[in-house]
């Protein structure tokens, strides 16, 4: 009598592999936390997944980030046909656009959801443990211990026309502010110190649930909560910002003086083939008045080269503004044509890939000299750094002014005596384009 054939898969593990962007992060984190309540081992982001269900949460923003999340549920297909895993699903921006054409093309995934139904894998599983069931917001924070992301709304009503947000999320939809400050609460109590707060459209936030713009409010409201040290601000838009905010960025000492506002370009033919809802002069003033009532801000952008409309004298243009501004952060991409966009139908995109390479090189190497420059003026200055991680004899951090993952390091020397989390005040003896380095003072603050 033959024996048993040997699952290879661990039994009661979940893998869930997380793509793109931090606010497809907060989902899976959302995800493992509700798996765990079931009574599952929910294991993020492993080099080798081999649980009993693996499920990947897809990115659909554009085709570099389509093309990595395909590729991950190939390599997993194969992981299947292997034995190694057992169930595979899928969830997330990719799943939500592109379900039908996914589902023909890739048999082997046994369950598919979109961005918004992956709580019905969930409902699926049968329980492991009877624990009480999390609140919609609770989570397993997969970031340092004493940082974390805190998405305040979904979706985006701007219709830019270069971007698939809005076709895959839908329209923007508040978090109401009580639910929100709720979570805040809750992740000091587990430890957490830094919030990178984050949405497609932060500028719009409220807008919907309270008839106005009550960004301002909230985060005056976060910087109440005892143990919120630092509260950081991604993803706003230019075109009806609230002002309101700049006035609590001043006078809220744990309000960072730091502001991701994506920009995308600065030529008003440009900007208008953008479908932006601004134009140049206003972007302008804007600038002008955000470094007029927040003293010290430092502002990172997104910029984008070879849309249509771009000539070389709208790109020089770009350039232009970018030598005057000094972004102190700033990224860019080339165009690339997105399905069912505006700009996709409406739109040629008649701009050769090889001039949209060479303008994308010659902005950032630009940018890399300004970042050195204004890097270089912080010699001899003593910051406020929060410690990520020990590396070495070197303990690794970041200003006020860097968010986790995308912005400038702190590289503090012979630094083995910190611990993540740490805040120390440090003096910067060195500058590179995209890290400081320097001694830290012996006292945590």
């Amino acid at each position: 009598m033959k024996g048993t054939r040997k699952k290879k898969y661990e039994e009661g593990r979940i893998d869930v592999v997380s793509m793109g962007c931090s606010k497809n992060l907060i989902d899976s984190e959302r995800l493992l936390r509700r798996l765990q309540s079931k009574g599952y081992t929910a294991v993020h982001d492993s080099d080798a997944p081999r649980g009993e269900y693996v499920v990947v949460n897809t990115c659909g923003f554009i085709a570099d980030a389509k093309e990595e999340s395909i590729n991950i549920i190939l390599e997993l297909c194969e992981t299947k046909r292997r034995g190694e895993i057992g169930q595979l699903a899928v969830m997330g921006c990719l799943s939500q656009r592109y379900l039908d054409e996914l589902k023909a093309e890739m048999p082997e995934v046994d369950r598919w959801y979109g961005k918004f139904d992956w709580k019905d894998f969930i409902d699926t599983l049968p329980d492991r443990a009877n624990s009480e069931k999390p609140k919609d917001w609770e989570r397993t924070l997969t970031t340092p211990p004493h940082s974390a992301y805190l998405k305040i709304s979904e979706g985006c009503d701007r219709f830019c026309a270069f971007c698939a947000i809005p076709l895959i999320t839908g329209r923007h939809t508040s978090r109401p502010q009580k639910e929100i400050l709720d979570e805040v609460r809750q992740l000091v109590k587990e430890g957490v110190k830094e919030f990178n707060v984050i949405a497609q459209d932060l500028s719009s936030y409220g807008t919907d649930l309270y008839g106005e713009h009550t960004l301002p409010r909230l985060i005056d409201a976060m910087a109440d909560i005892p143990g919120v040290e630092w509260i950081r601000l991604h993803y706003a838009y230019p075109s009806d910002f609230p002002l309101g905010l700049l006035d609590v960025m001043a006078r809220r000492e744990n309000v960072c003086k730091y502001l991701d506002i994506a920009l995308q370009h600065i030529a008003d033919p440009v900007l208008d083939n953008m479908r932006r809802h601004i134009d140049s002069a206003s972007t302008l003033r804007l600038l002008d008045e955000m470094r007029r009532r927040v003293p010290g801000i430092k502002i990172r952008t997104t910029l984008m080269v070879g849309f249509p409309g771009e000539g070389e004298k709208e790109f020089d243009q770009l350039m232009d503004f970018v030598r005057a501004q000094r972004f102190d952060r700033m990224g860019a991409f080339a165009y690339c044509e997105e399905d069912d966009t505006y700009a996709a139908r409406h739109l040629d995109d008649n701009i050769p890939e090889d001039v949209k390479q060479q303008r994308l090189d010659r902005l950032m190497a630009l940018q890399e000299e300004i970042a050195l420059e204004n890097n270089e003026k912080m010699i001899g200055q003593t910051v406020k750094v929060l410690i990520d991680r020990i590396e070495d004899d070197n303990a690794i951090g970041r200003t006020q002014w860097d968010s986790p993952e995308v912005d400038p390091e702190v590289i503090v020397k012979n630094g083995t005596s910190l611990k993540p989390g740490d805040f120390v005040n440090v003096t910067v003896t060195e500058a590179y384009p995209f890290e400081l380095a320097g001694e830290a003072e012996q006292q945590v603050i």
